[in-house]
């Protein structure tokens, strides 16, 4: 078994313990997964460029508290995978290799050009 599948069935018996399952619609975890982001957001809200590079060093105490709502955040996409029987890895895969196309190197480049 390796790394993501023992999180994932981790997960799952997190959530099987608690008698969760009932409640994990992908409509309320794609709500729990919005709240999750906006809690990521709020750290970084004013902050300027300069402070957030310089998170772990400066401001340790945001840093720790980003990295479990990415956590959060993770684990809420993971699981409504799960119930949606999506293959995570393999999607975000498909989801790169359409980025690449929509997103070529030439009109990325020509883009950012145009914005200085």
């Amino acid at each position: 078994m390796d790394r993501w599948e023992a999180i994932r069935n981790k997960q799952r018996q997190f959530v099987k313990e608690r008698d969760w399952e009932r409640f994990h619609s992908p409509k309320n975890l794609s709500m729990a997964l919005a709240a999750e982001a906006a809690e990521l957001m709020e750290i970084f809200m004013w902050m300027e460029k300069e402070q957030i590079e310089k998170l772990a060093e400066k401001f340790p105490e945001k840093f720790e508290h980003s990295k479990q709502e990415i956590a959060d955040v993770f684990l809420y996409c993971l699981r409504i995978a799960d119930v949606l029987n999506i293959d995570l890895l393999a999607a975000v895969e498909e989801k790169m290799v359409l980025n690449e196309k929509k997103h070529s190197i030439e009109k990325a480049l020509e883009l950012n050009k145009s914005l200085m």
